[in-house]
């Protein structure tokens, strides 16, 4: 028997998402609906008794005793909260309102709204029937108020009840899981008449897919891009340790290097699934060596290639296969990059434009060719200019395809990107932000001189120099890291942070469907956080790969 994981927690929900079945789309609607109803009529119906009733008492009581009118509208101002009781929840569940929740979950809105509603009546019906008789007896017997305050303040602590119930079931959030995959709750409940084999209480943990890496050229002490006889153990190294900074999946890239490195290492690199040896590999992303000498930043100069008149052909030859290449980074001003780029998409490899002096046109005229990704926007390219913005234009440009987005990857590390230009690009095209660690192989190891490909580089802190320069050559920031400084330096909400890492480089590789999501039917890949974004634990097709804990950290 397959098992079947709930994960309970109270937390953001960041994608909802649903599969259709036999029951009438308007159903779940209807009853979210019903539920916001009978928490705004019968808490407002209780609050209107209460109201009226007191207002009675002490419209009768101040033709005698007229000093005592105001020390007597307490039981209005009680009434009067138990109504606000109401509204509280009803915001709460007006804001989740969409014609795709589960039947589940509106069943969980229904019971928020009964609750709420139904102690907010009986409230307001206690206090009227209090309020009226003790307003009239405080006229005669000043010290019953005291008495007539307490017994108020029970019944106010009735509809108090109701709002806590209430809260609980309307935030009330659970993730199931089975084989690999994200399940829909109903067809368990409902059809299949199953529970829960395992249940694992989050304890209001964020749970966030699991981030997507698609620019990592390697990390404790591993280089992507060079071809040793123990490359293989050395990606399922950083596929191990990439686990505790919440990566899932992740594109291994190569900086520019000569053919016989390609020739060597993309036959070793497979597509493969992540579990418990480590996060899975997408494909393959080659950043070079066709790219601009005057913005080749750490790439080494003499592999720069160029395109002749093979184009493409010139691009096999240099590569080889292309069977594990999931992105390709190349200068779209060079001769015959649009032909490149064409024959690329058709392959489902997704073009991105990077160490560039392209102008703007440049860059649209390789959009319109198929090029959908921008290589760490900012670095190595002409910077932004009012005249012609060259590369970074395309956040805002008008000449985009129509249905088509151009995404755009980010080094939120706090070196590569000063934190007004990250807010900048995010409020220009927030939807295309994608979060990458451009991480090179010194990248969880102590200070010193480590390698880049062919280069020599120099770390000292989070800053990564070519030894004896001051050009930057990738980072050490893990992912985790960079999702928590790009929240904080853009201000945005945690959701728009993780759909950075997550959602967003899904929808670059055209995975979304099954990656990036906590969507139906997406694999199980996801993580628990803290409020403050530390990876307390990390989960691959429902399986937990690594636990903060369990590795005593």
């Amino acid at each position: 028997m397959c098992e079947a994981i709930s994960l309970y927690f109270n937390t953001i929900e960041l994608i909802n998402g649903t599969v259709p079945d036999d029951r009438p789309e308007w159903l779940p609607p209807v009853l979210k609906l019903d539920g916001k109803l009978l928490l705004l009529r019968l808490p407002a119906l209780g609050a209107a008794y209460g109201t009226a009733k007191s207002g009675t008492g002490i419209a009768a009581m101040s033709v005698m005793r007229p000093e005592l009118i105001m020390k007597s509208i307490i039981p209005v101002v009680m009434a009067g909260i138990i109504a606000i009781y109401g509204l509280v929840v009803a915001v709460l569940i007006a804001n989740a309102l969409s014609p795709s929740i589960t039947l589940f979950k509106s069943f969980l809105q229904l019971g928020a709204g009964l609750s709420v509603g139904l102690s907010g009546l009986a409230a307001g019906f206690a206090i009227g029937i209090v309020g009226d008789a003790g307003v009239r007896g405080t006229a005669q017997q000043p010290r019953l108020f005291v008495g007539m305050i307490l017994i108020l303040i029970f019944a106010e602590v009735l509809g108090l009840y109701g709002l806590i119930v209430a809260l609980i079931l309307s935030t009330k959030e659970d993730l199931w899981v089975r084989e690999g995959k994200i399940l829909n709750p109903e067809k368990l409940f409902f059809d299949e008449k199953g529970s829960a084999d395992i249940q694992v209480d989050c304890k209001d943990s964020i749970i966030a897919p699991g981030f997507i890496d698609v620019q990592i050229n390697g990390g404790f002490g591993v280089d992507f891009s060079l071809a040793t006889d123990d490359f293989k153990s050395g990606i399922d190294l950083v596929s191990q340790k990439i686990l505790s900074h919440g990566v899932t999946s992740f594109c291994p890239t190569l900086v520019t290097s000569p053919p016989s490195v390609y020739h060597q290492v993309l036959p070793q690199i497979s597509i493969r699934n992540g579990g418990a040896h480590g996060a899975g590999i997408l494909g393959a992303h080659l950043e070079g060596p066709f790219i601009s000498k005057e913005k080749k930043g750490a790439h080494p100069e003499h592999c720069l290639c160029t395109f002749e008149a093979g184009a493409f052909q010139d691009l096999l030859a240099t590569y080889g296969s292309l069977d594990c290449v999931r992105i390709v980074t190349l200068a779209p001003e060079m001769k015959r990059s649009s032909e490149v780029i064409q024959e690329l998409t058709k392959r489902g490899i997704c073009v991105s434009l990077g160490h560039s002096v392209a102008n703007l046109s440049q860059a649209e005229e390789a959009v319109q060719h198929g090029a959908t990704f921008i290589t760490h926007l900012f670095n190595a390219m002409l910077p932004f200019h009012h005249r012609d913005p060259g590369i970074v234009g395309l956040l805002t440009s008008d000449k985009i395809p129509a249905g088509r987005r151009v995404f755009y990857g980010m080094i939120s590390d706090g070196i590569h990107t000063n934190p007004a230009a990250l807010r900048i690009a995010h409020r220009a095209h927030p939807k295309g932000l994608v979060l990458v660690t451009d991480a090179i192989a010194g990248m969880g190891l102590a200070p010193g001189r480590h390698t880049l490909g062919q280069q020599v580089v120099e770390i000292d802190g989070l800053n990564t120099y070519i030894a004896g320069t001051k050009t930057l050559s990738g980072s050490v920031a893990t992912m985790d890291t960079c999702v928590r400084h790009f929240q904080e330096a853009t201000g945005c909400s945690i959701e728009t942070a993780l759909e950075a890492a997550s959602l967003h480089p899904a929808q670059l590789l055209g995975i979304e469907h099954k990656k990036g999501t906590l969507n139906y039917d997406s694999d199980a890949d996801f993580l628990m956080l803290n409020d403050s974004l530390y990876v307390q634990a990390t989960y691959i097709a429902g399986e937990e790969v690594w636990r903060q804990d369990a590795f005593g950290m």
